[in-house]
C-alpha cells in the first residue's frame, strides 16, 4: 500500500516529465521474469530511457531493496528534506529531482550511460503500459479519467468567467460612486 507521501510524490515527478514526445509508466518490471522493477521510466522519441527512483525516506533510501538504475539516464525522485539528508551518498551518474509543497525539479543532472538492451526495456515499458490500460478497463469505467478532466475544464472556464464578471462589477462601481476597493472594503476617493 502506498503512503500519501509516496503518492505525491508520484504526481509530482509524473507532472514534471509529461510533456510531448515523453511516454512514462509507473512500477516497470524488468524482463520477462525481472527481479527489478523501476518505480517510474519515460522513454522519449529521441530513444532515450530515463529510470526514476522514489525514495521517501532514510530508511527506504538505504534499503537493500535493489536501485534499478537500467536507463540511459538514472535518477532519484526525493522529498526536499531527505535529499539534504543523503546528497552526499548519491552516486555521481545518478540525477535528482527533488519535490518540493507544490512540484518536482531537477537540482543534479544524471550521466548519460550505455543501456545493454533497448529491446528489453522497450518491452517491458510496453508490457507495463499494457498492465495499466487493463486496470483501467476492468475498473468498468475506462472513461471516467477522461469525464473528470473535461468537468476540470468546464469548472476553470466558469471560475475565469466570474471572476471577469467579477472585476467588471467592480470597476464600475468604483466609476458609478468614486470609490476603491482596499483590504477593509470600498472606501470614497
Amino acid at each position: 500500500m502506498k503512503t500519501e507521501e509516496t503518492k505525491r510524490i508520484e504526481k509530482a515527478i509524473f507532472n514534471a516529465t509529461c510533456k510531448q514526445g515523453v511516454f512514462g509508466c509507473f512500477e516497470v518490471t524488468i524482463g520477462w521474469y525481472g527481479k527489478e522493477r523501476v518505480d517510474y521510466m519515460t522513454y522519449d522519441t529521441k530513444g532515450v530511457f530515463r529510470c526514476y527512483e522514489i525514495k521517501v525516506t532514510k530508511s527506504d533510501f538505504h534499503s537493500p531493496c535493489h536501485n534499478s538504475f537500467v536507463g540511459h539516464m538514472n535518477y532519484y525522485v526525493l522529498p526536499e528534506s531527505l535529499y539534504e539528508e543523503v546528497k552526499e551518498e548519491i552516486p555521481n551518474f545518478v540525477g535528482v529531482y527533488v519535490v518540493g509543497r507544490w512540484s518536482a525539479y531537477s537540482v543534479k543532472k544524471a550521466k548519460r550511460k550505455p543501456v545493454d538492451n533497448v529491446d528489453v526495456l522497450k518491452d517491458s515499458m510496453i508490457r507495463s503500459l499494457c498492465r495499466e490500460v487493463t486496470k483501467q478497463i476492468k475498473s468498468g469505467d475506462p472513461l471516467e479519467i477522461e469525464r473528470k478532466n473535461r468537468e476540470i475544464s468546464q469548472l476553470t472556464r466558469a471560475r475565469d468567467d466570474n471572476y471577469r464578471q467579477y472585476c467588471d462589477l467592480l470597476r464600475e462601481v468604483q466609476e458609478r460612486y468614486g470609490t476603491r476597493w482596499n483590504r477593509g472594503g470600498l472606501e470614497n476617493v
